[in-house]
């Protein structure tokens, strides 16, 4: 039986959202449409059927064709209450819970969940991000109805306490460090409403990654995209030279030199820690109010959108047969492709950036 059988998703939706001043988080509009429908594009897909647990806006909720349930009972009693509603109405075997405000939650989410449960023999499989765990994310066992209610009988509303009697499993999705952003403040809205869309180039070496980059950026330019880049280099690189005043304050020992004009300014940050920093916080340093798109070249093991760049001369195996993050393959001949990847054509610019223009709108090519 597939995993998509074997799950019901209950998206959480039935708080007071009191930091948010009893806005209902769902219905905020993030990039022109609402929290919920963000979700919904990330979760359906995964599971054979999904339900609503809210317990105000449910005209609202009704509009989206999915079965909306209230808690068993009333109050806003929480999280924990939302789990026992779900389980409750749920005819699988697992029962995936997810909030209402993850708007980027992994498109491998409920099938990675579930292989670590199955493996490890678990009744519960939690998310982690890579530093926490995220108790709302959780794919549970549809046979602990009564294990739920029982506790919350007992008054306890602590779903990490609840967690710690079952036979839990933690699933790591480090690889995912962004997925798991919610909104819990306006703040939080105007934040994400910046973000630009992350699309990284992923190839082997020697296949062009920086010549398409330096051809498409102009291209991208004129079409009034705003675009960053995000580099992968090797360990010793240095962009400043001996003898310059900035070289020679890093080492006399300065961690951090920014040097600025009134053209550009550059910031140097010494890195003591062992490994590369990750994509999450590369991406942080970027001003993302003056983006609209990120490219990355490198960072090919890190999960998020990618174009894999494929030249048969360099004999290597192709990428997006084990990469489901791979939307498109650029290649400078015709090559069969598995499943429905669209292939573009390497030396094709414009249509390059025709594909890109339709990733940053939403739209499939």
């Amino acid at each position: 039986m597939s995993s998509t059988e074997q799950i019901t998703a209950v998206v959480l939706a039935g708080g007071k959202a009191s930091r948010m001043g009893g806005v209902d988080k769902g219905w905020m509009d993030l990039n022109g449409k609402p929290l919920i429908h963000h979700v919904l594009d990330r979760i359906l897909p995964q599971v054979s059927r999904c339900l609503i647990n809210a317990n105000r806006s449910l005209d609202a909720y009704g509009t989206l064709s999915l079965p909306v349930i209230t808690d068993l009972e009333a109050g806003f009693e929480g999280p924990l209450m939302g789990i026992a509603t779900g389980l409750h109405h749920a005819t699988t075997d697992w029962v995936l819970f997810v909030p209402c405000d993850g708007p980027f939650l992994p498109e491998t989410l409920a099938r990675r969940m579930l292989d670590r449960a199955m493996q490890q023999g678990a009744d519960i499989a939690v998310a982690h991000d890579g530093k926490r765990l995220q108790p709302v994310v959780a794919l549970i066992k549809r046979n602990l109805l009564e294990s739920v209610q029982a506790i919350l009988a007992d008054g306890e509303r602590k779903i990490d306490r609840w967690y710690a009697q079952q036979r839990m499993v933690d699933v790591d999705f480090s690889d995912y460090p962004d997925a798991f952003v919610n909104v819990n403040r306006k703040s939080d809205i105007d934040e994400l409403q910046q973000m630009p869309k992350l699309l990284g180039l992923a190839a082997w070496s020697g296949t062009g990654k920086t010549t398409l980059l330096k051809q498409l950026l102009p291209v991208l330019k004129a079409q009034g995209v705003r675009v960053g880049v995000i580099k992968h280099a090797h360990h010793q690189f240095d962009v400043d030279q001996p003898g310059k005043d900035s070289y020679e304050l890093r080492h006399a020992g300065a961690d951090q030199v920014l040097i600025c004009s009134s053209k550009r300014w550059a910031l140097m940050v010494e890195e003591h820690q062992e490994g590369m920093p990750s994509l999450s916080k590369m991406l942080h340093q970027l001003d993302h109010s003056k983006l609209d798109l990120v490219l990355v070249e490198g960072f090919k093991k890190v999960s998020f959108p990618k174009i894999e760049l494929y030249r048969q001369e360099v004999n290597k195996p192709q990428l997006y047969q084990n990469d489901e993050n791979i939307i498109a393959v650029a290649c400078d001949e015709v090559i069969p492709l598995d499943g429905d990847i669209p292939l573009l054509d390497l030396n094709n610019i414009q249509q390059i950036a025709a594909f890109i223009q339709h990733y940053l709108k939403g739209e499939r090519s």
